[in-house]
């Protein structure tokens, strides 16, 4: 365990001095979430997790690339590091004048 983090401390230190690390955290596991939704003009909240499935969102990482290449060329690093599936999304950009 302790040399898998050391190996993605090393990835995050890379991202950073190649400029595209925004930034990055782990989260607690799923059982530990709280689930608010509305229903009919009420507020629900419920222990989580909101959906049953094997995967769950463990980490996020935040980059600024110029393309989806180049995220999924950091999204390949990770995945092969840590054996598991990466997610690769963009940010929705608005514009708020």
């Amino acid at each position: 365990m302790q040399d898998s983090y050391q190996q993605v401390m090393a990835l995050e230190a890379e991202m950073k001095s190649s400029g595209v690390f925004v930034f990055g955290g782990a989260l607690h596991g799923a059982d530990t979430s709280t689930v608010v939704r509305s229903q009919d003009g009420e507020v629900l909240t419920t222990d989580g997790p909101f959906a049953e499935s094997k995967e769950q969102l463990a980490g996020f990482y935040v980059v600024d690339v110029d393309d989806l290449d180049a995220a999924l060329g950091w999204a390949s690093r990770t995945a092969r590091l840590i054996g598991q599936p990466i997610e690769v999304r963009p940010f929705r950009h608005t514009d708020a004048g």
